[in-house]
C-alpha cells in the first residue's frame, strides 16, 4: 500500500513459524514471493504468540489484537551480495526452521541460483 501522511501503514502478518514447531524442523514458503534488494539495509520485523495455536505456515493476518500477538525486536541487516549486483531486486521466498537451540533461522532463498541468506533470531530471549 502507498503511505499515506500522517497515517501508520498498514501491517501484515506471515506465520512462517507456527505454534509448537519442533526444534529440528523446517518449514518452506515456496508460495510467498518477496523481492529483497541487494547490498541495501532491510528491517525484518517478528511477531510472537501464545495464543494462535492452529495458524499454519502461510496464513496471513492483517488484523490482530495485542492479547494474541507481541512484537519481538527487529533485525536490521544488508544482505551480501553473493553473487548479484548491489541494488538487484532478487526474488526470493522464505524457508524457516527452528534450530536444536531453539533459535528461529529465516532463509531467504533466491529463486534465480538457489542462494540462501541467513537471519536469526533468539525466539528464547525473553524465557
Amino acid at each position: 500500500m502507498p503511505a499515506v501522511p500522517g497515517r501508520p501503514p498498514e501491517l501484515e502478518a506471515l506465520c512462517i513459524a507456527p505454534f509448537g514447531m519442533e526444534e529440528g524442523t523446517q518449514q518452506e514458503l515456496p508460495d510467498d514471493k518477496f523481492g529483497l534488494v541487494i547490498g541495501e539495509p532491510v528491517r525484518f520485523r517478528f511477531f510472537a504468540s501464545t495464543t494462535r495455536r492452529d495458524d499454519r505456515v502461510g496464513v496471513r493476518l492483517d488484523h490482530w489484537t495485542d492479547d494474541e500477538i507481541s512484537e519481538l525486536d527487529e533485525i536490521e541487516i544488508t544482505l551480501p551480495e553473493e553473487g548479484f549486483r548491489p541494488g538487484e531486486v532478487v526474488p526470493v521466498h522464505l524457508c524457516a526452521a527452528v534450530t536444536e537451540v531453539g533459535t528461529l533461522e529465516l532463509q531467504a532463498v533466491s529463486e534465480k541460483n538457489n542462494s540462501r541468506w541467513k537471519i536469526e533470531l533468539d525466539v528464547r530471549a525473553g524465557d
